[in-house]
């Protein structure tokens, strides 16, 4: 393992206690519900629900992976599966999380290089990595613009940038989202972890009543759009992220709802930016996935 870099921000120090203590709690996200909707997820998001599209952007011969911002290699070793077999994988993370992915890898049967690092001062050669694979991470970063614009020195001509980042919310939902974000920060981890489960238990309510309402017009003010939605994707897109899914427990979905607001980085970012960073990244934008949660990009450096 290589250590903590020195430079790391208060910010960033956090960010790596916050998912040290996630990923370790591992009952949270190996069910086989939790990993069969994570993976549907990830699938659509980068190459259409078809992995042979990942396996074509790799193309022929051993290549080098990057999971930027690794955690427990859970989203690698769900999307890439088998292909990494194939390929050379270097997992970096700035929490202890790099101890669970090295694990977790052994568990599956692959081999993998991993380093606690900084990624923003990843200790590999500049255009070394034929693909650079970040799920999630980017926006948990001092800077995204800056992250999208370091990480790019390391990929080589012609090789993908794969990443997700959160895209802005509705007004509301950001000021409820950073109000409790800092109502937890003076806590603990465990103590964050046990206060959000009143929150969680609130969405799986809501959930569970399965109802949808009408909404008749635009509601401009409030960025909420007219139509029919579920009063729990009301309250979760437009009030307060309090996630549900009726096949998982309340310790799985704490989960993702603790990932969302413990971090105090948590930037978001509109589209118009992020093809920014690319194009100041030399990074050529082949798909962009745009949701309300957030944005999906597959780029190419040119």
């Amino acid at each position: 393992m290589i250590a903590q870099n020195a430079k790391t921000s208060k910010e960033q120090s956090q960010t790596a206690d916050t998912f040290g203590f996630k990923w370790s709690k591992r009952d949270t996200y190996e069910s086989e519900a939790f990993k069969a909707r994570t993976e549907q997820w990830l699938l659509e998001r980068y190459c259409g629900g078809d992995r042979p599209k990942l396996a074509a952007m790799l193309g022929e011969g051993r290549k080098v992976i990057l999971d930027a911002g690794c955690g427990a290699s859970y989203s690698a070793l769900l999307l890439f599966g088998d292909l990494l077999a194939q390929h050379e994988y270097i997992g970096v993370d700035i929490s202890s999380s790099v101890e669970v992915a090295a694990k977790r890898f052994k568990e599956h049967g692959f081999e993998g290089r991993f380093m606690q690092n900084d990624l923003m001062h990843i200790d590999i050669p500049d255009e070394s990595v034929d693909m650079i694979f970040s799920e999630g991470v980017l926006h948990h970063t001092d800077s995204v613009e800056e992250a999208v614009g370091s990480l790019s020195h390391k990929l080589k001509i012609g090789g993908h940038f794969l990443f997700y980042v959160y895209v802005k919310k509705s007004p509301v939902r950001e000021y409820t989202d950073d109000y409790i974000r800092e109502q937890l920060t003076p806590m603990d981890n465990e103590q964050a972890w046990e206060a959000l489960e009143s929150l969680t238990k609130l969405g799986k309510t809501l959930g569970d009543l399965n109802t949808t309402i009408d909404i008749p017009e635009d509601v401009s003010l409030l960025g909420i759009p007219k139509g029919k939605i579920d009063i729990q994707r009301l309250f979760y897109w437009h009030i307060c992220k309090m996630f549900y899914d009726k096949n998982m427990d309340i310790g799985e979905m704490n989960h993702i709802n603790f990932d969302w607001f413990r971090p105090l980085n948590c930037i978001r970012s509109t589209p118009e930016q992020v093809r920014a960073y690319c194009d100041q990244a030399g990074l050529d934008i082949e798909h962009m996935d745009i949701q309300n949660s957030g944005i999906t990009v597959v780029a190419v450096k040119r």
